[in-house]
C-alpha cells in the first residue's frame, strides 16, 4: 500500500485508511461489535497488508481495540486519526488526555471535530478549536480539522485556515453526501490547493455502491484533491479486496479477481 503526504501537516499515511465507525450505534461501531478479539485480529492483518493509517473516534469506542495494534506494531508504524464531539472548551480540555490514555500513545497525529453539520462551526466551536490548537502547540496533536456532513460546513472547513485535515463524503453516486459530486469535489479542490489534507469517506455510501466497488473507489482515486480513503472493513476478504484493487490502480500489482464478498448495508447509526 503507497503512502501519501497529508497536505502541508507534514504527516505519511496510507492511501487506505482503515475506518472503525461503520453503522455506529450506541454500543459501538460495526467493527466493534464483531467482538473485542476478532476487531483487533482485523485490525492487525490490515496493518500487515500495509494499511498503516487507522481512523477511530470516541463514539465509534474503538479506541481500546486500536490501542492494541499501536501495541502490537509500534507507535512509529501507525498515523491515526481520532475525533471529539465536544462543544465547549471543558470538555475537549478532558477529551484529550483521555484519548492518549485510551489509545496507549503519546501523540494523536489527527484531531478532528467530529459531525460539524453547520456552516457556522467555526464561530460556534471557537472556544473547542482553541483548546486543539493549545494541545497542538505543546506536540500532543500534529494536525486538526473537522469531519463534515453538510455542504455549508464543508464550505467552511475548505476555507477555514485553522482547519489542517477534512474529512468528507464522497463518491461518484451522491449517495450518503452533502450534494452532487460535482459540487462537493469543487469544494474539495478548494480545500487541496489551500494545502489541507483531503480525506475522503463513505466511497461505498455506507454500503450500496459496494456491489460496484472498483467504480467506487476508481472515482475516488481519480480525484486530484483526495489524499487518502477512509474505508470501513468488516472481514479480511474486505481488506483483501480493497487492498488488491488500490495497489493494482497504483501500479503496484498486476490486476487481480478479487472481490468484495457482499454489499454492506445500509447505515442506522451515527454518521462516521
Amino acid at each position: 500500500m503507497h503512502r501519501v503526504e497529508l497536505g502541508s501537516t507534514g504527516i505519511e499515511a496510507s492511501y487506505l485508511t482503515f475506518g472503525t465507525g461503520s453503522t455506529t450505534r450506541a454500543e459501538g461501531s460495526a467493527q466493534v461489535r464483531l467482538g473485542f478479539d476478532a476487531c483487533v485480529e482485523l485490525l492487525h492483518y490490515g496493518v500487515e497488508q500495509g494499511i498503516r493509517s487507522i481512523d477511530t473516534a470516541d463514539g465509534y469506542k474503538s479506541h481500546s481495540h486500536v490501542a492494541e495494534v499501536v501495541k502490537t506494531f509500534g507507535r512509529d508504524a501507525l498515523t491515526l486519526t481520532t475525533k471529539t464531539g465536544a462543544k465547549d472548551a471543558e470538555k475537549a480540555k478532558a477529551d484529550i488526555p483521555r484519548f492518549l490514555d485510551e489509545l496507549g500513545v503519546e501523540h494523536i497525529d489527527v484531531l478532528l471535530m467530529h459531525y460539524m453539520t453547520e456552516r457556522d462551526w467555526p464561530t460556534t466551536r471557537a472556544p473547542v478549536m482553541e483548546v486543539l490548537s493549545g494541545y497542538k502547540e505543546q506536540g500532543l496533536v500534529r494536525a486538526v480539522g473537522v469531519s463534515c456532513h453538510d455542504f455549508g460546513a464543508l464550505e467552511s472547513a475548505a476555507a477555514e485556515d485553522w482547519v489542517d485535515v477534512v474529512l468528507a463524503r464522497i463518491n461518484h453516486d451522491g449517495a450518503e453526501m452533502d450534494g452532487t459530486p460535482a459540487d462537493i469535489t469543487t469544494v474539495l479542490q478548494r480545500a487541496h490547493g489551500a494545502g489541507k489534507a483531503v480525506c475522503g469517506m463513505k466511497i461505498f455510501a455506507e454500503g450500496p455502491l459496494a456491489s460496484d466497488y472498483r467504480g467506487a473507489i476508481g472515482f475516488a482515486y481519480d480525484l486530484d484533491c483526495v489524499h487518502t480513503l477512509t474505508i470501513g472493513m468488516e472481514s479480511v476478504a474486505d481488506v483483501d479486496a480493497n487492498v488488491a484493487y488500490i495497489n493494482e490502480l497504483h501500479g503496484a500489482t498486476p490486476p487481480t479477481g478479487a472481490t468484495l464478498p457482499r454489499p454492506r448495508p445500509t447505515a442506522d447509526g451515527a454518521p462516521a
